[in-house]
């Protein structure tokens, strides 16, 4: 890593870590499991939510994508569409809407971001997620295409998307894409530290990390202990700095947080023991068959077992399980991985919003700052290898 992709990465590490939230939009939950889960994916409820997490220190909000029933999720709302009203709901919050390229052009999509940034002062983003369900492209006749090359089309996206907020004509005629003197009016709000909406992706493959490295403002990691997290940030990390760019990391997890870790470890118990199991194994079936078309063979959920594929994103494996001080001890070590972002899920999402912002982010603040003032940020983030050692 060079210098100043060093140097880079380190004023962004003493950023104070932020936090972001699984918006259920999605019917049944974010774990497929019969216990109970005091949540909705009504508009009323999620409109609630939203005040509710920018008040107890979240940042983002994520707004899932799904076009059809499946595993669990027999109703849908739109992921943009949910996005752009939960800006106008709420004052701080960033609300990140999930799209499938593919089933979105770049230049329609990029007129919709640009349009909800101004109606909301500079607040949308998106994930650009290259999609592993095969039946919602293909029930929409659409073709359906293998692994690697839905990362290649998806980087294509993304490139037209930077193109279009940032060229007066942009002009691009690529393998998935065309523009023809296209020039968008008016472009997003250039705003401090973005000069249009923050663009996130997911995946844990090869052709995922190599993608964030070179076009992503974000990159989105599926539940992962300190091993497999400071693997993709290294990975990325060093595809980005052979394009002299910066990559900042997110992190799944789902969070159990109370006051005994007896208590916490009940209830993940209580979901394991619940589950769909029907659902889950035809989740697990579609995903690693999708993860398993890659070109190497790595991909999402590959080696996820029954109880990870409970939470749909492997939430469980990042290990936020237990009572404040043991979340938030776990979740600073992940910052000193590299990881600048958690994005979460909940069991009963109003209580446990709250729960979060009460008792576990103050002892994260707490943490955070005592490694900074310490001096141990730096040297943990070298010894990790995210910084080259000084």
């Amino acid at each position: 890593m060079s210098a100043n992709s060093s140097d880079r990465r380190l004023e962004t590490a003493y950023q104070p870590l932020q936090f972001a939230y699984w918006v259920p939009n999605v019917s049944g939950g974010l774990v497929v499991s019969r216990i109970e889960q005091r949540t909705d994916w009504g508009y009323d409820y999620n409109r609630t939510l939203a005040r509710l997490a920018e008040n107890n220190g979240f940042d983002y909000a994520l707004s899932q994508v799904r076009y059809t029933a499946s595993y669990g999720a027999a109703y849908q709302h739109e992921s943009t569409s949910f996005s752009l009203a939960l800006l106008l709901a709420t004052e701080r919050l960033k609300v990140i809407a999930a799209v499938h390229p593919g089933l979105w052009h770049p230049g329609v999509l990029a007129k919709f971001l640009a349009t909800a940034d101004h109606l909301s002062g500079g607040r949308a983003a998106v994930n650009v997620v290259s999609g592993w369900f095969k039946d919602e492209f293909t029930k929409l006749g659409e073709p359906w295409l293998e692994h690697d090359e839905r990362y290649r089309r998806a980087e294509e996206f993304i490139t037209y998307l930077r193109r279009i907020w940032t060229d007066d004509h942009a002009d691009l005629a690529g393998d998935f894409y065309r523009l023809h003197d296209f020039d968008l009016k008016p472009k997003p709000l250039d705003l401090p530290g973005r000069p249009h909406p923050e663009i996130f992706q997911g995946g844990n493959s090869t052709a995922a990390r190599a993608m964030a490295g070179r076009v992503s403002d974000w990159y989105f990691s599926n539940g992962r202990d300190f091993d497999g997290i400071s693997e993709q940030v290294s990975d990325v990390l060093t595809e980005a700095a052979l394009h002299d760019r910066t990559v900042k990391f997110g992190l799944n997890g789902f969070l159990i947080g109370r006051d005994t870790e007896s208590e916490a470890r009940d209830v993940l118990r209580e979901i394991v023991d619940k589950a769909d199991r029907e659902a889950v194994e035809g989740f697990g079936s579609a995903v690693k068959q999708a993860g398993s078309s890659t070109s190497d063979g790595k991909g999402m959920w590959q080696d996820s077992e029954f109880a990870d594929l409970v939470q749909y994103n492997d939430g469980f494996r990042t290990g936020l399980i237990g009572t404040p001080e043991q979340i938030a001890e776990r979740i600073v070590a992940y910052k000193t991985r590299g990881v600048n972002l958690l994005l979460l899920g909940f069991l009963h999402y109003h209580e446990d919003v709250a729960y979060f912002g009460e008792k576990i982010l103050p002892i994260v603040r707490d943490l955070e700052n005592d490694l900074a003032v310490s001096g141990r940020l730096e040297s943990e983030l070298a010894r990790h290898g995210v910084l080259a050692a000084r």
